[in-house]
C-alpha cells in the first residue's frame, strides 16, 4: 500500500481526522502570537542587534540561537511568547531531577496519577516563578542595550504590562500544550518546540538558494551544496537509527504449578535505549558552554581595559593580556578548543543523566518482584551490576553518537563558511527533537491505524497485525 493511501486513510477516520486538525488549529494558534510584539520594544534594533551578535559569534548571539530552539525565534523579536514553552521545560527538569533527590518527591511519584498530579500542579507554579524571573531579566536587558522606548522604559506601568505579557505568554503556550494532549494527537509541548524548530527550515532554505553559484569560488557550488544534502540525510538517518535503538536482554519469567496447572515461563525481552539520555545532554552543555567565552571575554576586556587606565597594575601585564587574548579567541564556537571541552561536557551529562534516571537496583528489584529473571544471573545484586553494566557500555556509544550531532554544526560552520540557521539542520538539539517527535507522531497515527486494520506509515498490514519497524539492537 503506497503513502497516499496511507493518508487518505488517516482522514477518513473521523476521531483520527478531527485529532489532527485540532492539533493543527492549536500550531496555528501558536504561529499568530509569535507575530503579536511586546509594546514599547524597538523591534527593528533588536533584531538588528541579535543578527550582529550572531554574524559574530559571540555568547549574546549563542544565547539567542540556543533559546530559540525552544521559543521559535520569538526571543530575538521579543513578542508576547517571547519566553516560548523554555520556563515549563525547565521547571520539568527540575522536579524531575529532584523527583530523585528528594524523598518526599519520591514519595509523591510512588502514589501514582494523584502523585503525578501534584508534581504537575508544583511545576506549574515553578513555571510562572521561573517567568517572571526570566522576564524581568530579558527587559532589564534590553532596557540597557537602548531598544526600549525611552518614555516606555521609564514608566513603571509598562514594567508590569510587559513581565505579565510575558508570563502569561508562557502559560498560554503551556495551557496549549496541554489541550494537545488531552484533544489533539502528539505531546503538546513537543509539538510546539518543533512548530518553532522547523520555522526556521524555509529561511536556511532560502540562504542556499540565495548563495548558490557555480562560477564564484567564494559562494556555494554543486560540490558544497551535495555534501549539504547528502549530510543531511546521512544525519537524519542516523538520528533516526540511534533514537528506536535499544538492547533486548532476555528475561526469563519463572514457572509456577498450582493445582495440574502450571504458569509463567514465557520468554521476553528489558529494552534498554542505546540513546537513553535523549536530547538532554546536549541541551545542558549547550547551555553551559555559553558562560566560558562570557567570562573569557570579560577577561580579555578588562586587560584592555587596564592597558589604557592603569597600566602599571598586573592586569596591564602583556602575559596576562596575551593569555586572555588567547582564551577569549579558543573559546568561540566552533574554535578545537571548544569543541573538545563541548564533547566533555556532553559525555559528563550523558552519564549524569543515566545516574538520575535509570536505576537498576529498582529494575532488578521489579524483576525479581515479578517473578523474572536474566538467564544465568542470579536475582538481585548481581543483575542489577549486569544492569548497571551494559547501561554504562551503551551510554558510551550514545554519548558518542551525541557529540557527533552537536558538534557537526559548528564544524561545517567554521570549515566551509555556511551560515549557522543552516547546518543547524545537520545536527544539534533542533534536529534529534524534530526527529523524536516525528516517531513519536508516526508511532501513534499507526496505533490508531492498526486498531482499525488499516496499514499505517511504519509498515503495519491491512490484518490489524503490529508494524514491521522494530528497533535494532545494539
Amino acid at each position: 500500500m503506497n503513502i497516499f493511501q496511507t493518508i487518505l486513510n488517516v482522514f477518513q477516520i473521523k476521531e483520527l481526522r478531527d485529532k489532527l486538525l485540532f492539533t493543527l488549529g492549536m500550531l496555528a494558534v501558536y504561529r499568530i502570537g509569535f507575530w503579536i510584539p511586546l509594546p514599547g520594544v524597538n523591534q527593528e534594533a533588536l533584531i538588528k542587534y541579535f543578527e550582529q551578535a550572531a554574524a559574530e559569534g559571540n555568547a549574546a548571539g549563542r544565547m539567542a540561537q540556543f533559546v530559540s530552539i525552544f521559543s521559535g525565534g520569538a526571543f530575538g523579536q521579543s513578542t508576547i511568547f517571547g519566553l516560548g514553552i523554555m520556563p515549563y521545560i525547565s521547571a520539568a527538569i527540575i522536579f524531575q531531577i529532584l523527583g530523585s533527590v528528594l524523598e518526599p518527591l519520591k514519595r509523591l511519584r510512588e502514589e501514582g496519577p494523584t502523585g503525578q498530579q501534584k508534581i504537575q500542579e508544583y511545576t506549574r507554579y515553578t513555571t510562572v516563578g521561573l517567568c517572571v524571573v526570566q522576564a524581568i531579566g530579558w527587559l532589564v536587558f534590553i532596557r540597557s542595550q537602548n531598544m526600549v522606548y525611552a518614555d516606555w522604559a521609564s514608566n513603571p506601568i509598562w514594567w508590569v504590562m510587559a513581565v505579565t505579557a510575558l508570563t502569561a505568554g508562557t502559560i498560554f503556550l503551556m495551557w496549549l500544550g496541554e489541550q494537545i494532549d488531552r484533544f489533539g494527537i502528539g505531546n503538546g509541548v513537543s509539538l510546539i518546540i518543533t512548530a518553532g524548530i522547523l520555522t526556521g527550515m524555509p529561511g536556511a532554505v532560502g540562504w542556499v538558494f540565495q548563495n548558490f553559484d557555480p562560477g564564484n569560488p567564494q559562494a556555494l557550488g554543486w560540490i558544497q551544496l551535495m555534501l549539504l544534502l547528502g549530510g543531511f540525510i546521512l544525519v537524519v538517518a542516523g538520528s533516526v537509527i540511534i533514537t528506536v535503538a535499544q538492547r533486548r536482554i532476555p528475561v526469563q519469567q519463572a514457572k509456577h504449578t498450582r493445582g495440574r496447572r502450571v504458569y509463567g515461563g514465557q520468554r521476553s525481552y528489558l529494552p534498554l535505549k542505546v540513546n537513553h539520555g535523549g536530547v538532554m545532554p546536549i541541551i545542558f552543555a549547550s547551555s553551559l558552554m555559553i558562560f566560558p567565552s562570557v567570562v573569557l571575554g570579560g577577561l580579555h576586556d578588562g586587560a584592555r581595559s587596564a592597558q589604557a587606565t592603569s597600566p602599571g597594575s598586573w592586569m596591564a601585564a602583556d602575559w596576562y593580556y596575551s593569555l586572555t587574548q588567547w582564551l577569549s579567541n579558543n573559546f568561540q564556537m566552533g574554535e578545537f578548543p571548544y569543541v573538545v571541552l563541548y564533547i566533555v561536557m556532553v559525555f559528563f551529562f550523558s552519564y549524569f543523566w543515566i545516574t538520575v534516571q535509570f536505576n537498576p537496583e529498582e529494575m532488578s528489584k521489579q524483576l525479581r518482584d515479578h517473578g523474572s529473571f536474566i538467564p544465568g544471573l542470579r536475582p538481585g545484586p548481581r543483575t542489577a551490576e549486569y544492569l548497571e553494566t551494559v547501561m554504562e557500555r551503551l551510554t558510551y556509544v550514545g554519548a558518542g553518537f551525541l557529540a557527533v550531532i552537536a558538534v557537526l554544526p559548528m564544524v561545517v560552520n567554521k570549515s566551509m563558511n555556511i551560515d549557522f540557521s543552516v547546518t543547524q539542520f545537520l545536527g544539534g538539539t533542533g534536529l534529534l527533537i524534530v526527529v523524536n517527535v516525528a516517531l513519536d507522531m508516526l508511532q501513534r497515527i499507526e496505533a490508531n491505524l492498526l486498531m482499525r486494520n488499516y496499514a499505517g506509515f511504519l509498515g503495519g498490514q491491512d490484518d490489524g497485525k503490529a508494524p514491521k519497524l522494530r528497533g535494532p539492537r545494539a
